[in-house]
C-alpha cells in the first residue's frame, strides 16, 4: 500500500503552473544555493528550468531532491483567464554585451521572450519603460563581472528576481502588476565583484505606450483614406 502511494502521481500535477507556483520553487532553491545543497551552476540552471515549466508537475521535479519539497504549500491554480505563458526559447532573442564599455537598448524595441545581458568591466543598461511586449513572459538573465547591469521596466507591470552577488550587489523591486494580463519580467544572474539592480521606471506605464502606438496608427489611417478620397 505505501508502495502505491509513493509511485501513484501527484495530485494536481498536471495543472498549469502559476506564477505564484513558480515564486514558491524559486524559493526554495534559493534557500538550497544558501544552505550549500545546490551548487551556483546547479541553482542558474533550476532557476532557468523553473521560469520554462509550464505544469505544477513539471516544477516539482527541480526540489524533488531537497528537504524542503516536503513541506512545500499544496500547489495553487492559475487565476481564471490568464494567459499561459508561452515556452522561453533556452537561446537568447538578443544579447546586450558591455566588455570595457557601455551598452545601451532603450526607447521604441520589441522585447524578446529572452534576454542575455553581459557586463565585464563595463555597464548594460536595459530600459523597457518605452518597450513594445510582444510576450507576456521576458526572462533577462544578466551576468556582471566588475561591472554593472541596470533594468528599468514600466510601473504596471510585474517584476521578478532570482540571483545573488559574489563580493556584489544584485537587487531587484519585485512588482505585482494588478492586471492579470500585465507583461511579467524575471531577471536573474549572478554579481561577481559588481552589480544587478532592476527596479521601475516611475510614471512610464505599458497602457502609455500602447494608446499612443494606437493614436499613431489612426492618425496614419486617416491620413492614408484622406489621401485616397481625393
Amino acid at each position: 500500500m505505501d508502495l502505491q502511494k509513493q509511485t501513484a502521481p501527484a495530485a494536481g500535477a498536471e495543472l498549469r503552473a502559476s506564477d505564484a507556483d513558480r515564486d514558491r520553487i524559486a524559493d526554495i532553491l534559493r534557500d538550497a544555493l544558501a544552505e550549500g545543497r545546490l551548487t551556483a551552476d546547479e541553482h542558474a540552471e533550476r532557476v532557468e528550468g523553473v521560469l520554462a515549466a509550464k505544469t505544477v508537475g513539471e516544477l516539482d521535479v527541480f526540489i524533488r531532491d531537497l528537504p524542503a519539497a516536503h513541506q512545500r504549500r499544496a500547489p495553487q491554480a492559475p487565476p481564471f483567464g490568464r494567459p499561459a505563458p508561452v515556452a522561453i526559447p533556452a537561446d537568447p532573442d538578443e544579447n546586450v554585451v558591455a566588455v570595457f564599455s557601455g551598452a545601451v537598448r532603450k526607447g521604441r524595441w520589441r522585447a524578446g521572450r529572452r534576454i542575455h545581458a553581459y557586463a565585464i568591466f563595463g555597464s548594460v543598461e536595459i530600459d523597457l519603460s518605452e518597450a513594445l511586449f510582444e510576450y507576456q513572459q521576458v526572462v533577462i538573465r544578466a551576468i556582471s563581472f566588475c561591472g554593472s547591469v541596470e533594468v528599468r521596466v514600466p510601473e504596471n507591470v510585474s517584476l521578478r528576481g532570482a540571483g545573488g552577488g559574489v563580493l556584489g550587489d544584485f537587487t531587484v523591486d519585485s512588482l505585482d502588476a494588478e492586471d492579470r494580463e500585465a507583461p511579467v519580467v524575471h531577471v536573474d544572474g549572478w554579481a561577481v565583484l559588481g552589480s544587478i539592480e532592476a527596479r521601475p521606471k516611475r510614471g512610464k506605464l505599458v497602457a502609455d505606450i500602447l494608446d499612443r502606438v494606437q493614436r499613431n496608427i489612426d492618425k496614419g489611417t486617416k491620413g492614408l483614406r484622406k489621401h485616397l478620397d481625393h
